[in-house]
């Protein structure tokens, strides 16, 4: 069974984040410009929480705040759920399922050291799937 660990190895190894008092808007511009929906929010070398678009659609724009004049951690997820590289593929699926979230923060000794994203999982599974299905066809037309 695959881990988390497999993911990260076809990913680009950068983690984007910010700082708790960068503000929505300078959060939401390298959101567009990294082409992301999730962005991690660290201090002094921590995780402190992520920020997403359903953060900024619920918490921003339906409550009339104004990303401009609002800092992240007013609005960011505190404490998000975490795994670590060597966990499950499936049992993480499960985990966002349950939860209702798409984005988890991988963590590996205290550091964060990747996040995946519902998409990163689905992709990973249909890889899975399609190699199943090219070995049982391969054996049936031998």
């Amino acid at each position: 069974m695959k881990t988390v660990k497999h993911i990260l190895h076809k990913k680009p190894a950068a983690v984007h984040s910010v700082g708790q008092h960068v503000s929505v808007l300078e959060a939401l511009k390298i959101m567009m410009e990294k082409n992301i929906s999730a962005l991690l929010v660290i201090d002094d070398g921590k995780l402190a929480g992520i920020f997403t678009e359903r953060d900024y659609a619920r918490k921003i724009i339906l409550q009339g705040k104004s990303s401009k004049d609002t800092a992240i951690h007013e609005v960011m997820t505190r404490e998000p759920h975490t795994i670590s590289p060597d966990e499950l593929i499936d049992e993480c699926m499960q985990l966002m399922t349950n939860n209702h979230f798409r984005h988890l923060p991988v963590i590996s000794e205290g550091t964060v050291v990747g996040i995946i994203s519902i998409g990163d999982l689905v992709k990973s599974i249909m890889e899975d799937q399609q190699q199943t299905i090219s070995q049982l066809e391969s054996y049936i037309n031998s």
